[in-house]
Order: structure tokens, then sequence, then C-alpha cells
């Protein structure tokens, strides 16, 4: 059976259900997203802040198509929404992003360098993507059934590795479903100054299958990342999952170059609020107030804790 029609088989009032649960998620990463900005204003930050505003429907259309007790995922600089699609820990995020002790890697990993359970990040995304088809080679070897994904952005394939790695992945069977999330932009370059051709189309010269699709719709994403994961896990072969998205927050911190009337009309067309309206009243306004009282609770209690390495 395939994703389209496992989703067709949930009853109305449990797809009502699963909907708040995703606008729950994805209400969590875009608050948490907006706090950590205003917080780094603020000087509570060190370092930068990569946030992942606008692509939310992204991270929890696919992070919920996986079995997050075995397969294992590789993400980049962008990683917020992925983490807290993942485990939800809100207040690990936070404490780590803000270096203190109670941080879900002591404070000293930062916002680009997170690991829990089977989720590892880097800033270095030409590196993730070998990594993660290593990790996918590992699985198969064990015989564990679990499978590797790894989130890249356009950016990344301008690099020669991603490419050595789609075709060992090929070439080797190996069950790894790499997610390109294409923001429109690589730091400040609009990505057709940077890259010739149809991105979607990369991985086709590899004979690894591919699905490209835009990311407005978290159910969308969702039955299409259900899919990939149903052929990864089953033939033991890779699949190129291309999102089209689009980054409504700066590349980090404040540093956007962007025209205001081309963000505002991506705004125009948000993916949480295109969720938002499809709501009923009472579930929204309660999810509503949950998230934010969790997130202002999160901030007081890790402004409370010591920073890492601070002597007791």
């Amino acid at each position: 059976m395939n994703a389209t029609s496992l989703l067709s088989t949930v009853s109305g009032q449990d797809q009502a259900t699963l909907a708040l649960e995703f606008y729950r998620q994805m209400l969590t990463i875009r608050r948490v997203e907006e706090e950590l900005l205003r917080l780094f204003s603020q000087g509570h930050i060190r370092g930068t802040v990569h946030t992942y505003l606008g692509q939310e429907a992204c991270a929890v259309g696919v992070v919920n198509a996986l079995d997050r007790g075995k397969d294992v995922i590789f993400s980049n600089h962008r990683a917020h929404g992925h983490f807290l699609a993942y485990c939800d820990d809100v207040e690990g995020l936070m404490a780590e992003v803000m270096g203190r002790a109670g941080g879900v890697c002591g404070g000293v990993g930062g916002t680009q360098h997170l690991h829990k359970r089977n989720l590892y990040t880097n800033g270095i995304q030409g590196g993730i993507v070998p990594l993660a088809v290593g990790s996918a080679a590992a699985e198969k070897f064990k015989g564990s059934g679990a499978i590797t994904v790894v989130f890249l952005g356009d950016g990344t394939l301008g690099q020669g590795v991603v490419y050595e790695s789609l075709n060992i992945a090929s070439l080797w069977s190996l069950p790894v479903l790499f997610v390109v999330e294409n923001n429109h932009y690589a730091q400040t370059t609009p990505y057709q100054m940077a890259h010739a051709g149809d991105l979607s189309r990369r991985a086709r010269p590899f004979d690894i299958r591919s699905a490209a699709l835009q990311a407005d719709d978290v159910f969308r994403v969702h039955t299409a990342a259900a899919e990939a994961v149903e052929y990864v896990r089953g033939e033991g072969k890779p699949f190129f999952l291309y999102l089209e998205t689009y980054r409504l927050g700066p590349h980090s911190k404040g540093d956007d170059l962007r025209d205001p009337e081309e963000i505002a009309a991506y705004r125009a067309r948000d993916p949480l609020i295109k969720l938002r309206n499809t709501l009923p009243p009472a579930g929204r306004d309660a999810v509503e107030q949950a998230v934010s009282e969790r997130v202002a609770r999160t901030v007081a209690a890790v402004l409370a804790q010591p920073l890492a390495g601070a002597n007791p």
C-alpha cells in the first residue's frame, strides 16, 4: 500500500487530529526560531543563528514519515526544524544554542553541531552527504532495516562530493534518502546565479529515482516523503526528494538583502498560515496558547541555567 492510500484510510477525525499535531510541530519550530532571533538581538546568543522560518512543512512532512526509533538523520547549519520535528526537545535545543549547560550537547556544540539519538548536524553541508551515505552503508551491512536521510540545501548541489555520494549510493544500492530543500538562496545569492540546469533532475544521471514538489502543504510533503521512505526501505535503494521552499527569515541574524516585495509575496503563501486556515478555531487556539506558554517557560528556564563551562 503506498503512502497516498495509507492517508486515505485515515478517518476524518484522525485526519483532524493529525492536522493539529502537524500544526503544533510547525508552530513550535516557528515560535522557537522567532524567539532565538529575539534573544540574539538581546545578546543572549554568541556566534550565529540560521533559522528555519518558512520551511517548517519540509521538516515536519519528512521527519514524520520516518521511524524515529531506528532511522538516522543528518542535517546542516539550518537544523533547528529537523531537530524539533525529530525529538521535540525545545529546552535542549534553546539551551544549546544559548551556550547553557543544559543544552543537548552540554552547550558546547551550538546551533550547528547538534546531536541527539540518531540525529547529527554539521555546518559543512558538503561534508554531511558522504557521511550519510556511509551511515546508510553501515545500516545495510548490519541488516538493521534502518534508512538514512540527509537534508541539504540548493547551494550544496555545487559541491563535487555530493555527486560522488550519489554515485556510490546508486552503485552500492544504499538505503539513503537525499532531501534537497531549495529555499532559493545561498546566503544572499539567488540559486539561479550559482547553478545551471534543473536542480530537481540532478540525481537522474545516477539512475536514482526522484520526485519534486512545492513544499507549501505539509500533507503533500508528508505523502511524498512517505512514498520515498517506503521505496528506500523496501527496495534498499536511494531516492532524491526535491522540495521547493522559501526562507522567510534572513540567512543568519539580520543579513538580508532580498527585495522586501519578494519576501512579502512568499509570506502571503506561508505554509504555516495555509495549514492554520484549515483548522477548527477551538483546536487551533488551544495549540497556539500551549505553544506560546511552553516557549515562554523554556526561555525563562534556560536563562536561569549556568553557561557551559562556568564554575559551579
